[in-house]
């Protein structure tokens, strides 16, 4: 039976600072401030209201656009100041009413996307020049605590009964769900029965030994809060050096079509809610800017900026929107030149707004990584995956070439396929795809430059399958038939487990560990079942466990 069509999209990931209606963004200086005030009635459903700052999809949307904002329009800013607006609370995490009221397959997409942005802000401390302090003047409790472990430093006001929490296993039967138990022990480097201990206690550690055990770096009563936080935040960005330049505003993403067709200035998306697959292309330009200078004063309508900010866009809309999509078949379009010029630029270092750029597009390439889609894609005539394009195509799942000598399909090596986009596991995509065979690495990379013939690109190891022109249409169509009637369930846990190879780092064991667990948990009725603990979570009712271990 077919499919029948999704409805139109309902979350748009596209917003800004005059927009915002849970956070206030204010920079004096070099010292920006992120103000939490979550507004009761304004969440993104009609049946639960966002008590005590506790955030659903459309609080994180503003998140993550004001770290994105602070690292492009604020270049001049060191540090970041992240706290609540609430008397005696910070953030009390995901709202629970929400997550109850909630799809699985919503649930498990909007723990992923928080992962995402907490991420965003450890990126732009490592690479922005930016550092966060989390100030914590109240209690933070589950995702609010996970938020401001993703900052550098964290400072608690000292009021007795102000407290960090993970309240979701004693209270919920789930998990933190945004690499809270990850940090705590990789990041912060936390002994294993004190986070063991600190895991299972609903009402959280206070004060004193809060600051013991590592859970904060500073403690502030109330009457030196104030003072406390200038102190902070003054010495975390005398620590970074000045940059002086001037910002670049990011323009509003626009899209038009309708819901099964998307169409961006660089990106298009067409749907086939029968056959549940989507047929994504990106096309590079005929002409693009030679230099830094050049693409500085373009500014957000620089084509590889914009082009993959639509990138971005159209896979956040994919994976939130259109659960029905399986399957995405990605072409990748356009100049050669272009690509070739485009990518030396973005390997050069020495331009604030060019670097920035690179790490947008590692960032995005990671959405693909990230994506509970099947990625495949298809270097057929008219394609051009050179380059930063050749990287899409090595982040899917599968890569089918064309192998037709009348009507030639090429693949191009440059710099970018070097490593300047780098995994969640610290390596490049070739060095991923070849963790085997670290030879063939450099067989391919002695190809930078130049464009390679069909034959060449299956050669070196860049195919999955390279069809001649007489069985092309068949085998790709019986690729795309089978994938899209598989289990969906059996598909995201093989592509979390697949995706992830190579050396495993905090991100990897987020993605390839905590996802494939919560979208388990998720489902198990001790947390979801009529008497599971989040669904009795704020009811008379006691939850009824079955304590069986698995």
């Amino acid at each position: 039976m077919a499919a029948t069509a999704a409805p139109a999209p309902i979350t748009s990931f596209q917003t800004s600072p005059t927009e915002y209606k849970h956070w206030t963004l204010t920079v004096e200086g070099d010292i920006a401030t992120l103000l939490m005030h979550v507004q009761l009635e304004e969440g993104q459903g009609d049946n639960y209201e966002l008590k005590l700052n506790s955030y659903d999809l459309g609080v994180d949307i503003e998140l993550n656009d004001a770290i994105q904002r602070l690292r492009f329009e604020h270049p001049e800013v060191r540090t970041v100041v992240i706290t609540g607006g609430l008397d005696r609370v910070f953030c009390a995490g995901a709202n629970i009413m929400m997550l109850r009221s909630s799809s699985h397959a919503f649930k498990v997409n909007f723990c992923k996307y928080t992962n995402e942005t907490r991420l965003a802000i450890e990126d732009a401390s490592e690479h922005s020049n930016k550092r966060f302090l989390a100030a914590l003047n109240g209690t933070a409790s589950g995702g609010g605590y996970e938020l401001a472990i993703a900052c550098d430093e964290i400072l608690l006001v000292d009021d007795r009964n102000s407290a960090v929490s993970y309240p979701e296993v004693p209270l919920l039967g789930v998990l933190p769900g945004t690499g809270g138990l990850t940090r705590i022990t990789d990041k912060r480097k936390l002994r294993r029965d004190r986070c063991d201990v600190f895991s299972t206690i609903a009402e959280g550690i206070k004060g004193k030994r809060a600051l013991e055990w590592g859970l904060i770096d500073a403690l502030a009563p109330l009457s030196q809060w104030e003072d406390k936080v200038t102190e902070m935040s003054r010495r975390m960005a005398d620590e970074l050096p000045e940059r002086a330049a001037d910002g670049v505003s990011l323009e509003k993403i626009e899209r038009s079509g309708d819901d099964d067709n998307w169409n961006y200035e660089y990106v298009t998306c067409e749907i086939d809610a029968s056959s549940r697959t989507a047929e994504l292309t990106i096309t590079a330009p005929e002409a693009c800017p030679k230099d830094a200078d050049a693409a500085r004063a373009e500014a957000s309508s620089w084509w590889i900026l914009r082009a993959m900010r639509e990138l971005d866009d159209a896979l956040l809309n994919l994976r939130i929107n259109r659960l029905d999509v399986s399957l995405v078949l990605l072409r990748a379009k356009g100049s050669v030149e272009t690509l070739q010029t485009t990518d030396a630029l973005l390997a050069a270092d020495g331009n604030w707004f060019v670097e920035e750029t690179r790490h947008l597009v590692r960032r995005t390439l990671k959405r693909v990584d990230n994506s509970a889609k099947s990625f495949y894609a298809v270097a057929d005539q008219g394609t051009s995956f050179t380059g930063t394009f050749l990287e899409l195509a090595l982040a899917c799942d599968r890569i089918y070439l064309l192998n037709d000598p009348d009507f030639p399909v090429e693949v191009g090596v440059t710099t970018a396929n070097g490593g300047i986009f780098p995994m969640a596991n610290g390596i490049s995509r070739l060095e991923t795809r070849f963790l085997g065979t670290p030879e063939a690495v450099t067989a391919v990379l002695e190809k930078s430059g130049e464009t390679l013939d069909a034959d060449t690109a299956d050669e070196l190891g860049l195919a999955t399958y390279a069809p001649d022109e007489l069985d092309w249409e068949d085998e790709l169509r019986l690729a795309i038939e089978e994938r899209a009637s598989f289990s969906p369930d059996a598909l995201t846990g093989m592509e979390s487990n697949l995706r992830f190879a190579g050396p495993e780092t905090m991100e990897t064991k987020i993605f390839g560990r905590l996802s494939a667990w919560q979208n388990w948990i998720f489902q198990r009725p001790n947390a979801v079942g009529e008497r599971g603990a989040l669904q009795c979570y704020g009811t008379p009712n006691s939850p009824e466990f079955n304590y069986d271990r698995t």
